[in-house]
């Protein structure tokens, strides 16, 4: 099962809207399906040229190493050559920051991941969780 594209919208949409209410940064927000294939991305205006690649990254290495985000950080820091050699294997699609967050439905099934950034990593992954909220999804962060 995967992130259909309405959903996917819905979270683009909602994350992007997110963002202007809170006064962040300009926002690039990516969709991913389970195998890390992209289902949606939106680049507001103002936000630098880097960030599609940013937010597909923040999206891919939550899927790529089945572990959020926060995870991917302790694990850096613990083995930072671990984390060079498996961000060398991906390309480069592997981040260790906040603002990829895995997308569940209901039942708990693996939808996607969001990446967002743009502002404060913070701030991104809040932008995912309200994007991925509106869409009627669960977001896993790590944080709960």
């Amino acid at each position: 099962m995967s992130i259909s594209l309405e959903q996917a919208r819905v979270v683009v949409d909602a994350a992007l809207a997110h963002g202007i209410e809170q006064g962040f940064n300009p926002l690039t927000v990516a969709v991913l399906d389970p195998g890390g294939a992209l289902v949606a991305l939106a680049r507001q205006d103002g936000s630098g040229n880097l960030r599609p690649e940013l937010a597909v990254a923040k999206a891919y290495g939550v899927l790529a190493l089945g572990m959020t985000n926060r995870a991917i950080a302790a694990r850096a820091a613990d083995s930072p050559e671990f984390f060079t050699s498996v961000a060398a294997l991906a390309g480069g699609r592997i981040l260790s920051v906040p603002g990829g967050v895995f997308v569940r439905d209901a039942e708990g099934v693996l939808l996607g991941a969001v990446g967002v950034t743009g502002d404060t990593s913070l701030h991104d992954e809040a932008a995912a969780v309200a994007g991925i909220t509106a869409a009627g999804l669960v977001s896993v962060t790590g944080a709960e």
